[in-house]
């Protein structure tokens, strides 16, 4: 499994699109007697228009990469569209008798954002203060928690809730827990805590497990209660540590007022090689 680091990540991509031509489009004309076709480098999830005299259509049933623009007689509105991959592009429209452009094709570059956290911030030295670390581990927290990966096998269910790790990264000086809870059951879960520990192994009938409990620096999205058939992830961050194949991570879920309680446990492995 390949390590990386959030910000390295975020640093080459930064790189690499700076690296393409920029191609800036400030306004756009169109008409009635005419398709203005804007193609985009990923399919078009939302386009909306701000005034009712310029319409863009684009497939809402299957993903395509391009829109048309129309236009009837009046004053300049604007254009707002956002990929699948959530980047947004902005554009003033206005109407033209005579059009000398009817097809734009729109480079990555040209986007003014995305609406998914970004987590190309500046790297935060030890004298930073703790709001700006506070801040650095949101974002980071909500980018980690729309991503699409998980790691097989690391899940426990009991009594129609099921407990998983999503993932686990490491980034600068901490490791980042993407806990899942998924309520099955027909009852509310109300969660009362929700505890990360390393503990040794059991070596023997007469040694005795012994955990330490692992103080988080930042919890994202813990939720109070999880309703039934409601899926709930949040992200534990704490400093970073590696273990030794005697010694495991447990994750313990306790229910307030209830005994719908699990532990799942963590092999070195996955700490020592976190994504």
């Amino acid at each position: 499994m390949k390590r990386y680091i959030l910000t390295s990540i975020i640093s080459f991509v930064f790189v690499l699109t700076n690296a393409q031509e920029k191609i800036i489009l400030d306004t756009i004309y169109a008409n009635d007697q005419k398709n203005v076709a804007l193609f985009f480098p990923e399919p078009i999830r939302q386009g909306i228009t701000g005034s009712h005299n310029f319409i863009f259509t684009y497939n809402r049933d299957k993903e395509q990469y391009f829109g048309l623009l129309q236009a009837t007689p009046g004053k300049e509105s604007n254009l707002l569209v956002i990929n699948k991959n959530g980047a947004i592009f902005s554009y003033i429209v206005g109407y033209k008798e005579q059009l000398s452009k009817l097809n734009y094709f729109i480079s990555t570059n040209s986007s003014i954002g995305n609406e998914k956290p970004n987590l190309d911030v500046p790297t935060i030295s030890k004298e930073d203060n703790g709001v700006s670390k506070s801040n650095y581990y949101l974002r980071a927290c909500n980018y980690l928690i729309q991503r699409k990966q998980s790691f097989k096998n690391l899940q426990k269910r009991y009594e129609g809730i099921e407990l998983s790790i999503k993932n686990i990264v490491f980034d600068k000086e901490e490791l980042y827990f993407v806990v899942q809870i998924k309520n099955t059951s027909t009852l509310d879960y109300d969660l009362n805590f929700l505890d990360i520990s390393i503990q040794t192994k059991q070596k023997g009938k007469k040694k005795s497990l012994q955990r330490i409990y692992q103080k988080p620096l930042f919890i994202h999205n813990r939720p109070t209660r999880i309703a039934e058939n409601e899926t709930v992830r949040m992200v534990y961050v704490l400093p970073k540590f590696s273990l030794s194949n005697d010694r495991r991570v447990v994750i313990e879920l306790n229910e307030n007022n209830g005994e719908r309680n699990l532990e799942l446990n963590v092999s070195h492995k996955y700490i020592n090689n976190p994504n």
